[in-house]
């Protein structure tokens, strides 16, 4: 497959020269066995216990030898000198897989390599994660546990299990591999990382976001961090059983979602809004037509009638940018019944209100603020930095007609994710903008192991501004016995 073979032993015609040695039988076979006498009485051993598996060695405790990554160094040389990459393209992954490990066990046993059964199992995953995935980072994105991967130059990665940033063992063989790892990742999405491009987003196959930043502005070698997405798609009763939000308080959100309220999803980085998001779209019908637009592809809805848009940076020459204000202005063009904005970061947040109030009832967004309150002012800056020379009370008067609830995610100090409030916009007095609170969370203190112990409790509003969009769509009645449940 990769270079003349020979047909009676298999070798590739690129392997090392003849002469040498032949590769050692295996250690099972290297010497016959003696006969051992029989036994006078059949004893039965009962079977040992399996001790747990170890986790990898580069993801656990354990940390490779220098002499591991050197003699790894030596074997990828010589396996990328005999393997024809155009040919390997053209495999799928799991026969290149096989294909890799058959060379790479012929260029051990050539060069006489001294290795235990588990050192060569190790060299040759890690090999083949090298040329075929994203090197010593596989085992990482293998894990779901993981939320988060900080990798702070080739020596130093980070990762974020249940809320906690730890370190790890994961390293790279230098900058080089890890720059040319985040290239493999960025280039799969039609993008690029250099000197030139030296900041960028991308995603994964799964939807996982990717964001690298490279030298000359990372001083300490690449920078890269991979938001992973679970392989599971978390819906709104998952998230009561994680208990960041009642029972009570799903319904409400699932009926805000049904009856086409324009909703908001505010908080700070890595509060869990992308995912809020998507589990507020599963409550829109499958014959409703949705455009979503995105920087970097992440939201996965289960609907049939999704269309994904997402913006492009400029090429080389600087041409050629489409940015988020476009998509969401090209939206208005496509006969969209919602329009889902991934992040609302700039002037797109005037066109996504023009949009909210214009038809398109049901659009949802998420944005960067650390409450409710907060959410409205850095709407209301946004438009302003936009350039738009509108009176401050036109734009709030624009949000008040185009927002119909706010639902705030926080990120807590024990590392769990709660919806601390469920708020809705309600009007004018003067130039203030008021709402109105129909859930927060009220925390209690902590536990012994630190965790904050704390509950949602209604604010007992018994008929929210948006009841007449419950009524019309026949929800109503379940928005009363949510409401009414949550506050017995």
């Amino acid at each position: 497959m990769f270079g003349r073979r020979d047909s009676a032993n298999g070798r590739s015609s690129s392997a090392p020269a003849e002469g040498k040695a032949p590769p050692p039988p295996p250690a099972t076979s290297a010497a016959p066995k003696a006969a051992a006498p029989a036994p006078a009485k059949p004893k039965v051993t009962p079977p040992k216990p399996t001790a747990p598996q170890p986790a990898p060695a580069h993801v656990g405790a354990d940390v490779r030898s220098p002499e591991y990554f050197q003699t790894k160094t030596t074997i990828f040389n010589a396996l990328i000198d005999t393997i024809d990459l155009t040919q390997l393209a053209q495999l799928d992954t799991e026969s290149a897989r096989e294909e890799i490990r058959d060379i790479v066990s012929e260029i051990i046993a050539i060069k006489n390599v001294v290795m235990s059964i588990s050192e060569q199992e190790d060299l040759l995953q890690d090999i083949c994660n090298d040329v075929l995935g994203y090197g010593p980072l596989e085992p990482l994105l293998a894990r779901d546990d993981i939320a988060d991967i900080m990798v702070n130059g080739a020596g130093l990665t980070f990762i974020e299990v249940e809320g906690r940033v730890e370190p790890t063992n994961v390293k790279f063989r230098d900058n080089s591999q890890l720059l040319n790892i985040c290239q493999r990742i960025v280039s799969q999405v039609g993008r690029r990382v250099d000197e030139s491009s030296p900041i960028c987003d991308a995603r994964l196959a799964d939807g996982s976001r990717v964001n690298v930043i490279a030298p000359p502005l990372a001083l300490d070698g690449p920078t890269l961090t991979i938001r992973k997405f679970r392989k599971d798609k978390l819906t709104m009763n998952d998230l009561v059983g994680f208990k960041s939000i009642s029972p009570e308080g799903a319904d409400v959100l699932a009926v805000i979602g049904n009856v086409r309220c324009n909703v908001l999803i505010s908080g700070g980085t890595g509060s869990g809004k992308t995912t809020l998001l998507n589990c507020m779209t599963g409550f829109i019908d499958t014959d409703e037509r949705i455009i979503t637009c995105e920087d970097a592809a992440e939201l996965q809805l289960q609907q049939p009638h999704v269309v994904r848009l997402e913006t492009r940076p400029p090429n080389l020459e600087g041409q050629g940018e489409v940015t988020m204000r476009d998509l969401v202005k090209n939206c208005l063009r496509m006969r969209p019944e919602r329009i889902i904005v991934g992040e609302v970061r700039g002037p797109e947040a005037f066109d996504l209100l023009q949009a909210m109030n214009t038809g398109h009832d049901g659009s949802m967004g998420t944005l960067h603020a650390n409450s409710p309150r907060e959410a409205l002012s850095r709407l209301e800056s946004m438009i302003t930095m936009g350039g738009f020379a509108l009176p401050s009370k036109t734009i709030r008067e624009m949000i008040v007609g185009s927002v119909d609830v706010i639902v705030q995610a926080a990120r807590l100090r024990d590392g769990s994710r709660r919806i601390t409030h469920v708020t809705e916009v309600l009007g004018t007095e003067g130039d203030v903008i008021t709402t109105q609170d129909l859930f927060i969370y009220d925390m209690d203190g902590e536990d012994d192991q630190g965790k904050i112990i704390g509950r949602h409790k209604s604010t007992g509003i018994a008929r929210p501004a948006f009841w007449d969009k419950a009524r019309y769509y026949n929800q109503h009645h379940k928005l009363s016995q949510a409401l009414d449940r949550a506050q017995d």
